[in-house]
């Protein structure tokens, strides 16, 4: 929602692009480390108010983004904004896997991010609208109106799913022996490196988006928007082919698919910039097709890593979340580095992301097998 103002929060706090582009970052960092807290103490007190805790900070944190008077401000409210959201996503696929597992829990993980995608469509359109209208801390405001709202409906319609809960007391120690265990397992490990390979690229697209299509192709903040989020539909089309699919020939062709798709997409964006096309579209458009493949890969990796740990879903799902966090920061701030007056960057790291990702599922394919016989 926030991104067609990066130009303009830079201008307004006195910033550089590659400053402002570090408050994606931030997030990031702060969205990986707030998943490590958050798996293993709702394996241990149940989703439903661990859910709610995680809401009231992204609340809280939102409205000190709006208030935020330096760059560094901001860095801080990100950070803190991004703890809160991390619990949502921690305990949302905690849930899935209370109640399913292996396919069926890859096409209910589809499903849900066929809705997630809706976000990524909506946002930045309502974002460049605020911005034109209101200016930049007016997507902040909105997004703790958001947040209160998700609050009210966890609480009056959500359930608690945990049935199976962890015995040992909460500690320090017995959150690693958690971790240590689904570390172990060498399919969480192949799944892990496929989601965290094709989130990276997507994140390599979040934090250079704005400043290509703007500075680069000339787009105006609300005509980014509507750009981007043409980009962002590729996601809703490759989660609805897979919850249609998965079922069907199983996680792994599905990931093989959209594997496929990311790298098609990468090496069109970068040809669209060798040849020097000059519409934004000859670049969203590839990009759109990278989406839909991570739109393919994404859930099934989860579904994938999670399967193996029924009483410990929390912290496989905290464990993966952090990794393929930490993975997007780092490219996104590689990117956000590199970045100058081309859209070289921004093409080169999509492209690495899903080549990467297509061999990776070629060279794990025997120990992505061997789980699913076992499972």
């Amino acid at each position: 929602m926030y991104l067609p103002s990066l130009p303009e929060i830079a201008h307004r706090l006195g910033a550089s692009s590659a400053q402002v582009q570090l408050t994606i970052s931030f997030y990031l960092i702060g969205f990986a480390v707030g998943q490590i807290l958050y798996g293993p103490v709702s394996d241990r007190y149940g989703r439903k108010a661990v859910l709610l805790g995680a809401l009231g900070v992204y609340c809280l944190a939102s409205i000190a983004c709006t208030f935020s008077t330096s760059v560094e401000m901001l860095y801080v409210g990100r950070a803190m904004q991004a703890l809160g959201a991390s619990g949502s996503l921690v305990v949302t696929r905690a849930i899935v896997r209370d109640l399913y597992s292996g396919a069926r829990a890859g096409r209910e993980l589809s499903l849900i991010s066929s809705v997630m995608a809706l976000g990524p469509v909506l946002a930045p359109v309502v974002g460049g609208a605020l911005q034109t209208a209101f200016g930049w801390r007016s997507s902040f405001i909105a997004l703790a109106l958001i947040g209160v709202t998700s609050a009210a409906v966890v609480w009056a319609l959500l359930p608690e799913t945990m049935h199976r809960r962890v015995t040992e007391p909460f500690s320090l120690s017995s959150m690693l022996k958690s971790y240590g265990i689904v570390a172990q397992n060498p399919a969480f490990l192949a799944y892990l490196g496929l989601a965290t390979f094709s989130y990276a690229g997507l994140f390599a697209w979040i934090s250079a988006a704005s400043f290509v299509l703007q500075n680069v192709y000339s787009l105006s903040p609300f005509n980014f928007g509507v750009v981007f989020a043409l980009g962002a539909v590729g996601y809703m089309s490759g989660t609805a082919i897979a919850t249609r699919l998965v079922v069907r020939i199983g996680l792994d062709r599905t990931i093989g698919l959209g594997a496929c798709l990311l790298t098609l997409g990468g090496l069109c964006a970068v040809a669209s910039v060798a040849l020097g096309l000059t519409s934004a579209f000859t670049l969203v458009v590839p990009v759109a097709v990278y989406i839909a493949g991570l739109g393919m890969v994404l859930p099934q990796g989860i579904a994938g890593a999670l399967t193996p740990f029924p009483e410990r879903a929390g912290a496989a799902s905290a464990l993966f979340g952090f990794i393929q966090q930490s993975g997007a920061a780092i490219a996104g701030a590689v990117v956000g580095w590199l970045l100058g007056h081309t859209a070289w960057p921004l093409a080169g790291g999509v492209a690495i992301m899903g080549c990467a990702t297509l061999v990776l599922w070629v060279l794990t394919r025997g120990v992505r097998r061997k789980a699913a016989a076992t499972h």
